[in-house]
């Protein structure tokens, strides 16, 4: 659905290419969440926030895009194993905001041509 599209590919390139503001101290850490807890609550109301818009979604349907989130996260996991447990900083809250954002936005895309 979304895992296997370039778009997808584009947002991993896109996050490699800001993986420096995951690496250094934890110094200034602005939230009580690790980078990967913050990861997974924002793509989790992310998804949410799509099935919400899309109520037409079958059961199957929606157990595909629940299965490509668990996929990103695996993604996600191995790409910040060596900071995943960091407390977040406020940089890298909003990074994730976004990138969750950004995620969404494939999601939206592909559910759009899914139900045309």
């Amino acid at each position: 659905m979304v895992t296997d599209k370039d778009g997808y590919m584009h947002l991993i390139q896109y996050l490699t290419e800001h993986l420096g503001l995951f690496e250094g101290p934890e110094i200034n850490a602005a939230a009580t969440e690790t980078v990967m807890e913050l990861f997974e609550e924002q793509l989790s109301a992310q998804i949410i926030m799509v099935c919400g818009q899309n109520p037409q979604l079958s059961f199957a349907q929606r157990n595909m895009v629940i299965r490509e989130i668990d996929a990103i996260v695996y993604d996600l996991e191995e790409i910040l194993a060596s900071v995943a447990n960091q407390q977040a900083t406020a940089e890298q809250s909003i990074f994730i905001t976004e990138f969750s954002g950004l995620i969404k936005n494939l999601f939206d895309q592909e559910i759009d041509h899914l139900l045309r």
